[in-house]
């Protein structure tokens, strides 16, 4: 039984810890394969189309990421492996850090004070309490119920909304496309941790934007934000800049583009408004995804239940 390494941008450290921690494991580098039939497991980040369908042997598929897109765009992707999503606490945790990071900027009015410090002035701005913030979570599996948690805990209201029902104890939860505009008009800073799917592509447009809260009732909350820490194909660029132009949005936070690197022409990276991070919001450790990798490949070898199986109907 040998295991790939394969796709990913840090396969060569991927591989250089796999084979330190577990020294007795044949570990192979794509595209150094050897034979292909020996390949039973593989640690994939967006291959090449048709280089998994290669290994006839191939039992299972170990996203290094928590969305597992990339694999789905491969026209050519085998049906028999099973499918695990990386969930880990390390990831889990370093997302949550970054929704509450940015929900804090956002309901603190710290673009607005990053502002008047690059022009020396020295003014007041009136600050909603985080119990007077309305913050909706788009997707509530591991990470967006972790973070809404978190959120909770420092006295945000806190709700969310999934394709299906979730119960999430404190938390509104909203499910399925009929409860989503009142989801959204209740909402004053959207976070979206969405998978991307066939459903889910281009859903943080205008249409969507335009439905967030709209409230004048505190007067302290200036205006909807937009964290998007999920996908960069779930937002249309175009209209995110349009709705901070006409005030349909105040502020947003980026961490996912639809092309990425960030293009330098993109008006994004100037506006005064948007926080633009480099899709850093969870970027786990080597040592953390390559032990995941090797324990779900210890759980299958031993025939324990493995964790976040990908359901390929729904491609999440």
């Amino acid at each position: 039984m040998a295991l790939l390494i394969i796709g990913s941008d840090r396969a060569d450290d991927f591989a250089k810890h796999a084979r330190t921690e577990a020294p007795d494991r044949d570990v192979r580098l794509w595209p150094n394969i050897g034979d292909a039939q020996d390949i039973t497991a593989a640690l994939s980040w967006g291959p090449k189309p048709g280089e998994l369908a290669k290994l006839p042997n191939l039992a299972l598929i170990v996203s290094v990421g928590a969305g597992v897109d990339h694999l789905f765009r491969d026209p050519q992707l085998p049906d028999a492996p099973t499918i695990v999503r990386y969930v880990d606490p390390d990831l889990t945790g370093r997302m949550t850090e970054y929704v509450v990071l940015h929900t804090l900027m956002h309901s603190r009015r710290m673009l607005e004070f990053r502002d008047l410090q690059a022009a020396r002035i020295w003014r007041y701005l009136a600050e909603p309490a985080a119990d007077d913030v309305r913050v909706g979570i788009m997707g509530l599996g591991v990470l967006g119920v972790a973070a809404a948690n978190a959120l909770r805990a420092l006295g945000f209201q806190v709700s969310g909304w999934s394709r299906s029902q979730k119960m999430v104890n404190g938390i509104t939860c909203f499910a399925g496309p009929d409860s989503l505009d009142a989801f959204l008009e209740q909402t004053d800073i959207l976070v979206v941790l969405l998978p991307l799917t066939p459903d889910t592509h281009g859903i943080v447009n205008g249409s969507l934007l335009s439905k967030l809260s709209r409230r004048d009732r505190h007067p302290r909350v200036p205006g909807p934000s937009l964290i998007n820490a999920g996908r960069g194909q779930l937002q249309v660029e175009t209209d995110i800049l349009d709705a901070l132009a006409d005030r349909t949005l105040h502020s947003a936070s980026l961490d996912v583009f639809e092309t990425e690197p960030l293009p330098k022409t993109s008006a994004l990276w100037e506006h005064p408004r948007v926080c633009v991070t480099p899709h850093n919001a969870a970027e786990s450790t080597t040592e953390s995804i390559v032990s995941y990798f090797l324990s779900t490949v210890g759980d299958l070898e031993a025939g324990r239940p493995l964790s976040n199986i990908v359901d390929r109907s729904r491609q999440y």
